[in-house]
């Protein structure tokens, strides 16, 4: 890999019922995703990004191969600009909160953890 190139290029958060972890993303994050169809035996919804812009896209999937799980991988989703708005919306759409938002230091700024609709453990991160 080169020293300049993302770590990560794409995520998936694996979905049993795809309807309800769009709701449950939209919800939290106050946007609307983009339906991305189904290719390869799998249906995915991305999170809304430029893919031409060569920024980390993303989106949940459900397929035999994707399967939610609150341990493995943990992925940390983009709450800027206020990580708080997200966290306090966790619980009305369903998921719950494992970690409040919690300072990690002036230069990295907060985390939070919560558990979506499907299983899943992730994280989020903003500078506020």
């Amino acid at each position: 890999m080169e020293s300049n190139a993302n770590a990560l290029n794409w995520f998936e958060i694996p979905a049993q019922d795809l309807k309800r972890a769009q709701d449950f993303y939209e919800g939290i994050f106050n946007m609307k995703m983009v339906q991305l169809g189904q290719m390869m035996d799998m249906e995915m919804v991305g999170f809304p990004i430029d893919m031409m812009s060569g920024k980390v896209g993303g989106g949940l999937a459900k397929s035999q191969f994707h399967q939610p799980s609150e341990s493995g991988t943990l992925v940390y989703l983009n709450a800027n600009p206020n990580i708080q708005a997200v966290v306090d919306r966790v619980e009305a759409f369903g998921g719950s909160v494992l970690m409040e938002k919690t300072h990690i230091n002036v230069d990295i700024g907060y985390m939070a953890f919560f558990k979506d609709t499907e299983g899943n453990r992730v994280g989020l991160h903003a500078q506020n």
